[in-house]
């Protein structure tokens, strides 16, 4: 059954705006916060190195329900990739395990992502961005992996956002943003900075991929580090963007066909406001969307948050049910870009990394819950 909402397309494939100097929506929000921030036993390190800047991980599920890989690099976005694992749903870590000695090279964020091809052999792909933008290929669900290996003549920042499976088998849509420094290897940043968002596609199963192609540019208004999530019914995609100018609040574009065509960027309600979102569905159908906040007017601006809300909600640019402060970090808004897991009992582990301890470089740290768990402290906290 399709959503309750419909959204019109564009006919028009790059969008740019007009004088986005005043935001149309409300720069703060009215939803309850629920503070988990003190709750240490929700908390697990996955790793920490006294004097060693820990960042920027990304998780990956396997099909066991147990199995989590996790990738994080050694600085802020550019260095070595470290790679963990744990067997028990995210409440014990390995140490830190072997990788390939390319891996040491790393200039962006690594990203880990699930692809299969149409024959129905499982990889797990791993990007890691700026020019020239690379991929290393495990064939092993994690236990080895390939060298980072050149993609394209092209590059961008945090190659990838997403990697979205499409309706046809072995087909999948990413997404990467790029202000002008690390599309080709000679670019430069142009004055006013334009920041573009693009898409690129592969058929088979992940290996390769297209050049990507355009979706939407601006110089007043900064889309970038794209975050995809299905509808329900699995015919709508909707993409929720950081706004890195940060005169407006998130962004969000939706996809009626496979990602062929996108509605006109749209602003979100202060309560998505945010870098990095990542989200996944509850079993009852609710969505949990973790990011880093960046609300304009907001108790917990740079600090972990999350969302919980419908998909419906964002469609119709409701505010949603409540957010959620993770975790407290202690220097600027330098955390979270989160990985989001659901075990299947239920329990969100989400994990990234943060200033947890005031004075010390970032770790990387998972916090775990259950939504029915948020819906008793909500409750509770509106009873005070």
């Amino acid at each position: 059954m399709r959503s309750s909402l419909t959204v019109l397309l564009c006919s028009v494939a790059l969008f740019s705006f007009g004088n986005p100097s005043i935001a149309d929506e409300p720069r703060g929000y009215t939803i309850p916060t629920i503070n988990l921030a003190d709750q240490t036993e929700r908390q697990v390190i996955v790793d920490r190195e006294p004097g060693q800047y820990l960042g920027h991980p990304t998780t990956l599920l396997l099909e066991d329900g147990k199995t989590i890989l996790c990738v994080y690099p050694k600085g802020h976005g550019r260095g070595a990739v470290v790679y963990k694992r744990s067997s028990d749903g995210g409440l014990t870590w390995s140490d830190r395990l072997p990788t390939p000695s390319s891996w040491a090279t790393s200039q962006e964020v690594p990203t880990l992502h699930r692809v299969v091809d149409a024959e129905g052999t499982k990889r797990i792909i791993m990007w890691s961005g700026r020019y020239p933008a690379r991929l290393a290929v495990s064939e092993d669900d994690g236990q080895s992996w390939s060298e980072l290996k050149q993609v394209g003549d092209w590059g961008g920042i945090v190659v990838m956002g997403f990697v979205e499976p499409l309706a046809k088998p072995g087909h999948y849509l990413a997404m990467f943003h790029d202000d002008g420094r690390y599309f080709t290897k000679s670019s430069q940043r142009a004055n006013p900075v334009e920041f573009t968002l693009y898409k690129t596609l592969s058929t088979d199963g992940g290996l390769t991929w297209s050049d990507p192609i355009a979706v939407q540019h601006d110089s007043k208004v900064h889309l970038c580090e794209p975050g995809c999530i299905r509808s329900p019914d699995g015919t709508q995609m909707a993409v929720l963007l950081r706004e890195n100018s940060r005169r407006r609040n998130s962004y969000v574009i939706f996809s009626d066909d496979e990602g062929e065509s996108w509605t006109e960027p749209r602003e979100l309600p202060a309560a998505l406001t945010g870098d990095r979102h990542t989200g996944k569905y509850a079993p009852d159908g609710r969505l949990f969307i973790s990011f880093r906040d960046q609300t304009h007017d907001s108790p917990t601006k740079g600090d972990w948050v999350a969302w919980v809300g419908t998909y419906d909600d964002i469609v119709a640019g409701r505010e949603g049910q409540y957010r959620v402060r993770l975790m407290d970090n202690h220097k600027g808004a330098d955390c979270a870009y989160p990985g989001v897991e659901v075990l299947p009992d239920g329990t969100f582990v989400t994990t990234t990394y943060g200033h947890w301890t005031p004075g010390e470089p970032p770790y990387v740290c998972s916090v775990r819950l259950k939504l029915e768990e948020l819906d008793s402290l909500a409750k509770e906290q509106q009873s005070e």
